[in-house]
């Protein structure tokens, strides 16, 4: 068996795939570059990431694959789902080693699986620009707190670029703790030292606006009086809405 340890980034992956091909080796397993080997392993290899190796190899699948398929690689990586960094270079490996598109070979499981992956993530993303809700701090910053199950925010951002263009606001994914900050020019990545102003999914109210508390309460009342109770269906509801949303929405609180 044949190991390659990576940084466990995309760069560090692309760089893998160079260096495979450079090497004329390829792994069998990939592992970070602290994780113990299995039982029975052959060969060690240790990647340095390099972005000029990684950048000939995006190139490169630039000039093989469609722009959908690119996007799908990034889709998948996004997953963070085990053994999906695997998957994605054997897909890199078959899209570069065969004479014709694999891109449509759906009777090739990496294949299927890419596809199924990359929808995943994509729903996630979809999910996440429907439910979002800001909250306006003292500062008239607006804050969003966010979990998804991929790490998807970085696919939204333009959205939510062009949707409040004229607003500075921050959406923070508090299960990988990072986030990103708009100031109505630039989107920069940020990280906080405590995840703690959001207690219970929402922003601290010791730092709400005066008027966020109000807005709040009349939205609530606003979605219960819109509730037609003889036409609830908490299992369509929990279908559309998954449950793993609800404390992020203000409506439900």
């Amino acid at each position: 068996m044949i190991i390659f340890h990576y940084d466990k980034t995309l760069e560090g992956l692309l760089t893998a795939v160079f260096d495979a091909y450079n090497r004329k080796t390829f792994p069998d397993k990939l592992l970070g570059l602290n994780q113990p080997e299995p039982l029975f392993v052959e060969e060690s290899y240790i990647v340095l990431t390099q972005e000029d190796k990684s950048a000939r190899v995006w190139k490169g699948l630039e000039q093989t694959l469609e722009p959908n398929s690119l996007n799908m690689i990034t889709y998948v990586w996004l997953s963070e789902l085990p053994g999906s960094d695997e998957l994605i270079f054997r897909y890199i490996r078959k899209a570069f080693d065969s004479k014709k598109s694999i891109e449509t070979n759906y009777a090739d499981d990496d294949v299927l699986q890419m596809q199924k992956l990359a929808q995943k993530v994509n729903k996630e993303k979809h999910r996440l620009i429907e439910f979002v809700r800001f909250q306006k701090a003292a500062d008239d910053i607006f804050f969003a707190p966010v979990s998804p199950d991929h790490n998807a925010l970085p696919l939204t951002l333009e959205h939510f670029k062009d949707r409040f263009a004229d607003q500075k606001w921050v959406i923070y994914d508090t299960k990988r703790n990072y986030g990103f900050y708009y100031d109505m020019k630039n989107i920069t990545e940020m990280t906080l030292d405590s995840t703690d102003l959001f207690p219970k999914g929402k922003l601290d109210e010791n730092l709400m606006a005066e008027d966020e508390k109000l807005y709040q309460d009349l939205w609530k009342g606003y979605f219960k009086s819109m509730t037609i109770k003889e036409r609830i269906n908490p299992k369509l509801h929990r279908q559309h809405l998954p449950k793993r949303y609800w404390k992020y929405l203000t409506e439900k609180q």
